[in-house]
């Protein structure tokens, strides 16, 4: 295992259980993590779909490299709607701590993992 690998690994199971603390950081810290108006039906929701992403980061760090397609998609999946929600915390003042919560978080997520995960699958055999 190659140093690379090696902070792949760490990097996927901090990020999962990242993940599975959304909502107690949503609880402690409302402006940076939950928008207005407050949804309940959503913010379950969402929190559900994080806590899942989550578990499975966490199974693919025992193996990353047969897992590339589930860490790519948490790549896209942390900056399009980091790249989204950016934009509407900048329009709206009201949303402006989302600068310092969520948004950077998953943008932050998607560095560290698009830097961290190799380009193309290696071969087992």
């Amino acid at each position: 295992m190659d140093e690379r690998d090696r902070y792949l690994r760490i990097a996927l199971v901090l990020i999962g259980i990242a993940f599975l603390l959304i909502y107690p950081l949503s609880q402690v810290w409302a402006s940076g993590w939950l928008w207005q108006p407050r949804q309940h039906e959503y913010e379950q929701m969402i929190i559900g779909v994080y806590a899942t992403l989550g578990v499975f980061l966490l199974l693919a760090s025992k193996q990353p490299e047969a897992h590339l397609s589930l860490i790519w998609f948490t790549v896209t999946s942390s900056l399009v709607p980091g790249l989204i929600m950016a934009v509407h915390a900048v329009i709206d003042p009201v949303e402006q701590g989302h600068l310092f919560g969520d948004v950077p978080a998953l943008f932050l997520v998607a560095i560290v993992l698009g830097f961290l995960a190799p380009r193309k699958v290696v071969s087992s055999t």
